[in-house]
């Protein structure tokens, strides 16, 4: 079981920034990929961005070149870093880590934090 706390998101202007922090604690023997998904309503949830152990980073195509996310493996916290926001990136933003326990893998999703782009 992996615990999820997000934090960062709210409101911004367009052009403007955020910062998202995704801190995961539990009893796991490792993580794996660590990542951000978005969710609007009536829509599916989405890849925002994700990053494996070792560091490779993917992208949804419409964030690429505005977003960045990264990881800090002693800490176990996944951040997105979110320039020239959009009104189109507003949604809630759930942070989802994969680790692997003792009866293997699986993965957990974080409470989701909502993120408002006004234009």
């Amino acid at each position: 079981q992996v615990q999820l706390v997000e934090s960062g998101g709210g409101q911004v202007q367009a052009g403007g920034s955020l910062r998202l922090s995704c801190a995961a604690s539990g009893s796991v023997l490792s993580y794996n990929d660590m990542g951000w998904y978005r969710q609007v309503p009536g829509k599916q949830r989405e890849l925002v961005a994700g990053i494996s152990i070792d560091g490779e980073t993917y992208y949804g195509d419409s964030v690429k070149g505005r977003f960045t996310i990264s990881r800090d493996n002693r800490k176990n916290t996944v951040y997105l870093q979110m320039n020239s926001l959009q009104p189109a990136d507003t949604a809630v933003y759930y942070c989802n880590v994969k680790a692997v326990g003792v009866h293997g893998d699986f993965a957990s999703w974080g409470q989701g934090t909502q993120v408002t782009v006004s234009s």
